[in-house]
């Protein structure tokens, strides 16, 4: 399925900055190159971008930039997520989840000193939710093997992580892309997760640190 673009006219109208804002952002690398795509339109040749990912990523540089200079925010989106490895005396030392989620760290990597990335990313996740109250720690772990196993298909691409009840029976999968939910009579959507977004949260984390 293609990722849902956005013009930069309307990318502009919605966010509200300006043309030189949003090229001044891409030359100070807090915008990747990479999401400025050329197409062909009746027009000529117009910019778009990947929809999600550009909101999410100039809501964060809205919030933080009044805090921080474009140098430490480039900074901060640079890393490749790919790339990131973190010990488990790392993950304690620097508060990344709480403690019942690094409990669930300690039962499930016992034999793993070394987390990867989206590995982080996934027990993220369960601790936001658990923290919300939207699941219980069964759940939880139900969800965490579920993303470690689904995630790398989607891994780049925009997907939301969805928590449907009936009858007290959670059920948990990935979606790609944005999608509208139609549940059937008696059952409930427990949670709904923007996974670039939380993505966006837990690499501000590891750059707090």
């Amino acid at each position: 399925m293609e990722q849902e673009l956005i013009s930069k006219k309307e990318l502009l109208e919605l966010t509200g900055i300006s043309y030189g804002q949003l090229y001044r952002w891409k030359r100070k690398k807090l915008i990747p190159e990479e999401w400025f795509i050329r197409k062909s339109t009746f027009t000529g040749q117009e910019t778009f971008f990947p929809r999600e990912k550009i909101l999410a990523r100039i809501e964060k540089i809205k919030e933080l930039k009044d805090e921080r200079s474009l140098d430490e925010l480039a900074a901060m989106f640079a890393p490749d997520p790919a790339t990131v490895v973190m010990t488990k005396e790392e993950i304690v030392k620097r508060h990344i989840v709480s403690d019942v989620v690094l409990q669930l760290l300690n039962n499930q990597l016992s034999d793993r000193n070394d987390v990867s990335f989206v590995q982080l990313l996934s027990l993220y996740l369960v601790d936001r939710l658990l923290l919300s109250g939207e699941i219980s720690m069964e759940e939880g772990k139900t969800i965490w093997k579920m993303f470690e196993s689904h995630y790398p298909k989607l891994q780049g691409k925009s997907c939301e992580l969805i928590v449907l009840r009936k009858m007290g029976v959670a059920t948990c999968f990935l979606a790609e892309g944005a999608v509208n939910l139609y549940i059937e009579e008696g059952a409930k959507l427990a949670a709904r997760l923007h996974v670039p977004a939380c993505i966006e949260e837990l690499k501000l984390k590891l750059s707090e640190g």
